[in-house]
């Protein structure tokens, strides 16, 4: 499953392009921010892909989770969102 990592700084309209070519070419795909303004950003870009997907009769769901991952050898906790169709 493709994973887009985002960013506090990531432009929402651009991960939504990035979203809707993962999950018309693979089915779903995985979304991963670490930080309020990350997760702020991914939310944006998902509500913002799910309507570039509807016209193909594609409705979304979400599931978010959390994730432990590693930045610059430090242990930090993620957000993941799961995004495939209903």
């Amino acid at each position: 499953m493709e994973m887009l990592k985002v960013s506090a700084s990531s432009k929402p309209k651009a991960v939504a392009g990035a979203l809707a070519a993962v999950l018309r070419e693979e089915g779903r795909a995985e979304i991963q921010a670490v930080g309020a303004g990350a997760v702020n950003q991914a939310i944006k870009a998902i509500a913002i892909a799910r309507g570039f997907v509807a016209p193909n009769g594609i409705d979304l769901v979400v599931i978010p989770a959390f994730s432990e991952i590693s930045i610059e050898g430090e242990e930090r906790t993620a957000i993941k969102f799961i995004v495939e169709p209903r």
